[in-house]
């Protein structure tokens, strides 16, 4: 298995203590809901605007937030390939991989590191606006909601595929192509929330 912490193999009980520091150490852990309800209210801002601050219709509106979903899938799948399990050929690379990612496949049952810090979230949700303003202009207001709603989504399947027993029902291939990407082999099933882009972009677990 291609190792991406530091830990021989995974820890499902333990927690790493990132920082020496107790605050710095309290503020890197956070509660699943908190990022998801700082992008719900997020959302509904920008949401808000959207409806009375642009001459935009909901009927190009809501087809632009179901966009910004779609997007968000793609994100998903390129930064935890790219990014999440990049190789680090530096020490700083090596630090920044492991604070972000590799932490999370040492101790992959730890609640409270399955999502950033609420510091992080909301800068990213800040960033995302902007880019997306810069690159589409009033329609960003809608496709922001959509987005964050797709981050939100990954969010909420991330902790209860390590949280919860699968299902016995067709959502279980969430909890199977997780569990492979963690124990078996990290090179595939990099799309958390939806396997789509592994099946598009041959990512998919390789049948025994």
């Amino acid at each position: 298995m291609k190792k991406i912490g530091r830990l021989d193999r995974p820890d499902n009980f333990g927690s790493a203590q990132m920082f020496s520091n107790p605050i710095l150490e309290r503020i890197s852990r956070t509660h699943i809901m908190v990022p998801i309800t700082l992008f719900f209210a997020i959302s509904s801002v920008s949401f808000y605007y959207a409806l009375t601050a642009t001459s935009i219709g909901l009927s190009v509106g809501l087809p632009v937030m179901l966009l910004g979903i779609f997007a968000f899938t793609f994100v998903e799948y390129m930064m935890h390939k790219h990014f999440f399990h990049m190789e680090p050929d530096t020490p700083f690379k090596d630090k920044l991989q492991y604070s972000i990612h590799g932490v999370h496949h040492d101790y992959p049952k730890d609640k409270d590191r399955l999502a950033m810090p609420p510091f992080v979230s909301a800068a990213y949700a800040a960033i995302f606006y902007l880019v997306f303003q810069l690159i589409m202009g009033d329609y960003s207001l809608y496709f922001l909601p959509g987005f964050l709603i797709g981050y939100s989504a990954y969010l909420g399947v991330h902790y209860i595929v390590h949280a919860y027993n699968p299902p016995k029902n067709f959502l279980k291939i969430l909890w199977v192509n997780h569990a492979i990407h963690h124990y078996k082999d990290p090179d595939t099933s990099f799309g958390v929330s939806s396997p789509l882009w592994d099946y598009l972009l041959g990512t998919m677990p390789k049948k025994d």
